[in-house]
């Protein structure tokens, strides 16, 4: 059963939206002018409730189905926000707004699940409902974990709950699924190394954080390599480094900024453990003195087994079980749509965007999203709501 054709036939209007979003990006929590749009279209599509104000930005649409009010429900999830980064694609739909992009395929999401909406309001071939989630702020504001505990399911109760991502460099029209990690906790590292200035021709006289950064960059490698479980998996990278104005002179503080990734619970509490005491036991050696911070952000994106085989099923039926494959190994991005995996059963699943390798992907300033899957999407995302809530 291939794209359903329907959906294929406002395949431009997908396209449309989703170029508009991309020339217009806003931020996490900032997506005021594209959850405007969203809930206009919403309710233009007939959804029976619209709400907004979730999360401050985010957007819920309810869809009843004509297959009679079985009490029965699943949610639906895209992201909408952007990112911080200049645009060079130099593409007629590219960017207007200098320093944000839709560098990660949001405005994609969006769109997909839009035209899902726009189907199944028209249709309504299932029973039940479907509540159709547009999440603010997915891109390290924690957009998912605020709609959350601001109600989300309890305001909107529902069995399982699903997202998607594009994944550029597998092949158009493809699924990657995954039971169990999918991907990783992160959590954000901070470091302020404090030493004494001095000028540059006369070190003795000071004590340098630049030297004291540098050993800590160097111990920090050590924590994966030496303090985990080969077969376990984690990161640590250092990524900012800052300090000091010019040539001649020893700064008195160097700022460092770092990520820290990992699937299971102890591991990350071996990586909190280990990056304190190496950053403070590195600096003293030194002569310094060090702050640091372990900050977690976001938990493992863990998908559930039945519902993972429940998508599996609904993607297969759109692009064919040949098209849709096993995901070997999960991924060391994180997403936040973790929190609402945690609060209810669901999966994420991947939909190859046909990039080639050589091609800019996620995050990357020459990044665009592939609009030919805009379909296939919206498709995957029909067929899970009519396949998990069907009719007598």
């Amino acid at each position: 059963m291939p794209i359903v054709n329907r959906i294929a036939d406002f395949h431009a209007e997908m396209t449309a939206w989703r170029r508009d979003f991309h020339m217009h990006p806003e931020l996490g929590f900032e997506e005021h002018r594209t959850a405007g749009i969203v809930a206009d279209k919403l309710r233009e599509f007939g959804c029976d409730a619209v709400v907004t104000g979730i999360a401050g930005t985010g957007v819920v649409g309810v869809i009843h189905g004509s297959g009679g009010a079985t009490g029965r429900a699943i949610g639906l999830r895209a992201d909408m926000d952007a990112l911080p980064i200049q645009e060079a694609t130099g593409l007629p739909h590219a960017s207007t707004t200098p320093g944000k992009m839709h560098a990660c395929g949001h405005d994609g999401h969006t769109a997909m699940l839009m035209g899902a909406a726009k189907y199944l309001a028209e249709t309504r071939n299932f029973a039940g409902t479907v509540h159709v989630i547009f999440q603010p702020a997915e891109e390290g504001g924690g957009g998912g974990d605020v709609m959350v505990r601001e109600g989300l399911f309890e305001r909107f109760p529902m069995e399982r709950v699903f997202g998607l991502h594009n994944w550029p460099n597998a092949a158009a029209g493809t699924f990657l699924w995954r039971e169990g990690p999918v991907m990783a906790a992160v959590a954000n590292l901070e470091v302020t190394i404090t030493g004494k200035g001095a000028h540059g021709a006369l070190p003795y006289l000071g004590t340098d954080p630049i030297v004291a950064a540098a050993g800590i960059v160097q111990a920090l490698q050590s924590v994966v390599a030496r303090n985990l479980d080969a077969a376990d998996a984690g990161v640590i990278t250092i990524g900012s480094i800052h300090g000091g104005d010019t040539y001649n002179v020893i700064p008195e503080t160097v700022r460092m900024l770092g990520t820290a990734r990992w699937f299971s619970p102890a591991v990350g509490d071996v990586l909190e453990r280990r990056f304190l005491e190496v950053v403070q036991s590195v600096a003293t050696g030194f002569g310094a003195r060090a702050e640091a911070a372990f900050l977690r952000a976001y938990p493992a994106t863990v998908n559930e087994a039945e519902s993972t085989a429940l998508a599996r099923r609904a993607a297969e039926a759109v692009s064919g079980a040949e098209r849709v494959a096993h995901m070997p190994k999960p991924t060391m991005g994180a997403e936040d749509f973790a929190f609402m995996l945690n609060a209810k059963p669901g999966s994420y699943l991947m939909l190859g965007g046909g990039r080639s390798p050589d091609d800019a992907s996620v995050h990357h300033p020459l990044y665009d999203f592939n609009d030919e899957i805009l379909p296939i999407g919206a498709s995957y995302w029909a067929r899970l709501a009519e396949d998990l809530l069907p009719r007598e």
